[in-house]
């Protein structure tokens, strides 16, 4: 996709001053996916789409059986809130549509308004559906999207848990022809137990034949489609045989054609009082699970999120699916994940998924009659068992106390409550840990005082140029780690040059999950901008939930620092010596008191206003292939300023060293009818370099774009070392090959 401009960027900032622009901005995001979409995503958008397609078909049948609804209402839900929650969204990967957990919220708040398999169960689901995208519509557009913010991660956990364990239980009967027996879950399961001998045989060898096919297929190959494969097998099994006749419960056949809309005309309207609880339960965990795939997701993609067009699209997507027949829908971790790794790369993928089902949906409809209810239930069983996340409920009990108490609490709930009620007192639970903690803790940058001796925030005083020190005072808890995340990856963008932080958190008492992932955010951001984060004082407590969640391995124990020696480690370890002696003009630690600055010999500090527009730049590939292929007169005077050490350790060969002291002196072999090449560590040696030699009368001087680092990156060292063992008429095949 086309990236925004700054101007445009600024012209958006400007825009959400007044009151009325975000809702603009909001709702006409269908506009500007299309418009800056580009047809080059077009063909891995299309595979992505066809893939999810194929798992979204069998879901939604499957997952408005949870839900006791009609199968082709979980159709028209995939089909309505896929393109819709697409078109509105903000997460090029997520996928929405018919979910098994929220399948299930929704039948425990339909259960006590209506008799499933009645006109006014099915219509009471239509209408949960308008209203939970009502209420979602609401908190997007008033942009309260940064109230996802506290809702513990515990509570989904559990919450996922809880039902994986109610629809697994729900699904025997199913899967062995047995008649549902008691309301609560302790009378079903013992239910079962008296009726298993009971069982019908044929639909419980079907039931768990899926099962089994399920398994082996998953283990063999995950990436096969095993439950669309078991549900045409199943399928094939019942209608030669015509085991139908024979006890074994079947579908039914689907309708074709466009979902209708809902007819809303003979409703009761004291039923939207019994559904306004369910429908805030519904809306809030739609939310937050959606919200919580979005941004494990743009982990990985950089993607920069918009929670709250994200509540906006969340909200479109179950309005209009209640208007068209539905019932309500939510981001799918599944589907997601398929997406993702099937290389989507807009949310074009999603309406395609959504759309395929659709074209299915009239062509495949009639043939569906024979599908058997007990191959949906081995699939969904299958499915149940994989919302447990074990790991993830050790992690959590072995972190923190607070963490573990909502995540149980929202579990036996689940279990033991009507499940909205369990959702609601999970999110209280959430708010009351939120409430008890500082929301925002005071975070900021610190330098050493005259003495040397303390760190104190002063913002007369500069900061390293290469060094960024911050000071976290607070917890770092679900409810707080945006603001520190944010401020500090502000202070990495207002600083690119400053590839090295280190994080004193001597006032950082404790630190849960979300402020794990958090730090993990910091580290990689800093790692793939080419530094590296450090540790200082850090608590007993919060060093024992790293070590519980192995963070401390991906950190690396050399990164956790003793504070008395920790910048003495980094100056003489860690930070460039040679940006320290010709480009820093400040004293910042102690160890640079006796430096030798050598800016005398530059004319220049960091204080300079060179801008990109006033010197030329060629990038590591152009300049391989320029070496490669010119003939010995024609080649650039390649121009090395760093110190002599670092040019000893590796250089572009055929580059000469010239240290940056030394182009002062204006050497004669730099000849001005002639181009010249200046290559330095990372750019900056060079930039001044070019400034120098600018106003000295050399008019041909170029830049090597992010000097040996992106020369080295681009594999393009060892290229032309090879190259020069070699007779260049021989060697003319490119870069690529000698990587």
């Amino acid at each position: 996709m086309a990236m925004p401009t700054v101007a445009q960027e600024s012209q958006v900032r400007f825009a959400l001053k007044t009151p009325l622009a975000p809702i603009g901005k909001y709702l006409t995001e269908p506009i500007r996916l299309f418009r800056t979409y580009e047809l080059s995503n077009f063909r891995p958008d299309l595979m992505a789409g066809l893939t999810v397609a194929v798992i979204l078909l069998p879901q939604a049948i499957a997952f408005a059986l949870i839900a006791e609804l009609p199968p082709q209402m979980g159709l028209y839900a995939a089909v309505v809130g896929g393109i819709v929650g697409a078109l509105w969204g903000s997460s090029n990967q997520i996928h929405n549509g018919p979910t098994n957990a929220i399948s299930l919220l929704v039948l425990s708040t339909l259960s006590s308004t209506a008799i499933p398999g009645t006109p006014e169960y099915i219509v009471a689901a239509s209408m949960l559906a308008l209203m939970v995208g009502i209420f979602q519509l609401i908190l997007g557009l008033a942009r309260l999207g940064v109230l996802v913010n506290f809702v513990s991660h515990s509570v989904i956990v559990g919450f996922a848990s809880g039902a994986g364990v109610l629809i697994l239980i729900k699904q025997i009967g199913p899967l062995l022809g047995l008649t549902p027996v008691g309301e609560h879950i302790a009378e079903s399961t013992l239910g079962l137990i008296l009726d298993i001998p009971e069982s019908h045989l044929l639909t419980a060898a079907i039931g768990i034949g899926t099962i089994a096919f399920l398994i082996i297929v998953n283990r063999l190959n995950p990436n096969l489609p095993a439950a669309l494969m078991a549900m045409i097998i199943a399928s094939l099994i019942v209608y030669p045989f015509r085991l139908d006749l024979l006890g074994v419960s079947v579908i039914g056949s689907l309708p074709s054609g466009f979902p209708p809309m809902t007819d809303f005309q003979n409703i009761d309207f004291d039923l939207l009082g019994q559904l306004l609880t369910g429908a805030i339960a519904v809306g809030a965990i739609g939310l937050v699970e959606s919200t919580a795939i979005s941004k494990s997701v743009s982990v990985q993609t950089r993607q920069r999120l918009d929670s709250n067009q994200e509540f906006v699209g969340q909200g479109m997507a179950n309005a209009l699916t209640g208007l068209f027949s539905g019932y309500p829908v939510a981001g799918s971790f599944s589907r997601t994940a398929v997406n993702f790794r099937a290389g989507a790369r807009t949310r074009i993928a999603a309406i395609l998924a959504s759309t395929l089902v659709l074209v299915a949906m009239q062509f495949l409809g009639p043939f569906a009659r024979y599908l058997p209810r007990s191959a949906l239930a081995g699939v969904l069983i299958v499915t149940a068992y994989g919302m447990i996340d074990q790991g993830e409920i050790r992690r959590i009990l072995r972190g923190g106390r607070g963490d573990a108490v909502i995540m149980v609490v929202t579990f036996l709930g689940t279990l033991f409550l009507h499940i909205e009620t369990a959702v609601l007192i999970g999110i209280l639970f959430s708010f009351v840990r939120y409430i008890m903690h500082t929301s925002t803790p005071r975070v900021h940058t610190v330098v050493p005082d005259e003495t040397f001796k303390h760190f104190a925030f002063d913002s007369e005083r500069d900061d390293c140029p290469q060094l960024g020190i911050v000071e976290i005072l607070g917890d770092l808890y679900f409810g707080a780690v945006n603001y520190v995340e944010d401020f500090i990856l502000d202070l990495a963008a207002q600083n690119p040059d400053q590839r090295y932080l280190l994080i004193r958190m001597h006032n950082v008492n404790n630190a849960d999950f979300s402020g794990i992932h958090m730090l993990e955010n910091v580290v990689r951001t800093y790692r793939d901008r080419g530094g590296d984060v450090f540790l200082v004082r850090v608590s007993f407590r919060v060093m024992q939930r790293m070590k519980d969640t192995e963070f401390d391995q991906y950190l690396g124990l050399d990164h956790l620092l003793d504070e008395d020696i920790a910048i003495s480690h980094l100056f003489y370890r860690v930070l460039d010596p040679a940006v320290c002696i010709y480009e820093c003009p400040i004293r910042v630690f102690k160890e640079c008191q006796n430096l030798p600055k050598r800016l005398d010999l530059i004319g220049f500090t960091l204080d300079r206003d060179l801008s990109q527009k006033d010197y030329a730049t060629i990038d590591a590939k152009d300049l391989w292939t320029r070496l490669n292929e010119l003939e010995p007169e024609q080649l650039p005077d390649l121009i090395d300023v760093r110190e002599p050490r670092e040019f000893r350790n590796g250089h572009i060969n055929g580059a000469r060293s010239v240290p940056l002291p030394l182009i002062t002196s204006m050497d004669p072999t730099l000849a001005k009818d002639r181009p010249i090449i200046i290559v330095c560590r990372s750019g900056r040696r060079s930039r001044q370099a070019v400034s120098i030699l600018s106003s000295s009368g050399h008019s041909n001087v170029s830049i090597l774009q992010g000097g040996m680092l992106a020369w080295e990156s681009a594999g393009l060292l060892e290229a032309i070392d090879a190259y020069a063992d070699k007779n260049r008429s021989n060697n003319r095949s490119g870069p690529e090959k000698n990587k």
